[in-house]
């Protein structure tokens, strides 16, 4: 949908149709030869064949849950999640994005030689759902860490306050 559009509004757009919509797959290729957007080749997997849509095979077992941001008006991410990569989807997703170099540190070979257990993960991010309930435009309103002085002064100039 909304192939005339950037992949960020494209979201926007039907979220504005559809209070709450969850992608899946996201990090597989799109018919333009690009991803939607980028995803970690070695954690969510993107690449499994997973539903066949209106005659076309949709890929991955990960996704987010989106839903509108009345403050910011456009898309609010509040979730990512879906099932982590086996050792075969690892494989081809690192090939797929140019990271192969990566089979050769500790993590991805703890996955390749089955050293660590396979696993779905994910869950609703606590600092965005605040952002969303509390109606606030930035996670820095939510969360406390080090801003770097340029944001805080963008958000001062827009009355909004950044926890330090």
């Amino acid at each position: 949908m909304y192939p005339d559009l950037p992949r960020k509004q494209r979201e926007t757009a039907i979220i504005k149709e559809h209070p709450a919509i969850f992608i899946i797959g996201i990090g597989w290729v799109l018919e333009d030869g690009y991803p939607h957007e980028m995803r970690a080749a070695d954690y969510d997997d993107w690449v499994t064949e997973t539903v066949e849509k209106n005659g076309k095979m949709m890929h991955g077992l990960n996704g987010d849950i989106l839903v509108w941001n009345p403050v910011t008006k456009r898309r609010h991410e509040l979730t990512s999640m879906g099932i982590r990569v086996t050792k075969e989807t690892l494989k081809v997703q690192l090939e797929m994005s140019g990271q192969l170099d990566f089979l050769e540190r500790p993590y991805h070979q703890a996955i390749l030689n089955d050293e660590i257990p396979l696993s779905i993960g994910g869950g609703i991010g606590q600092a965005r759902t605040y952002m969303y309930l509390l109606r606030t435009a930035h996670l820095g309103e939510v969360t406390v860490t080090v801003w770097p002085e340029e944001l805080k002064k963008i958000c001062a100039e827009r009355n909004i306050i950044v926890l330090e």
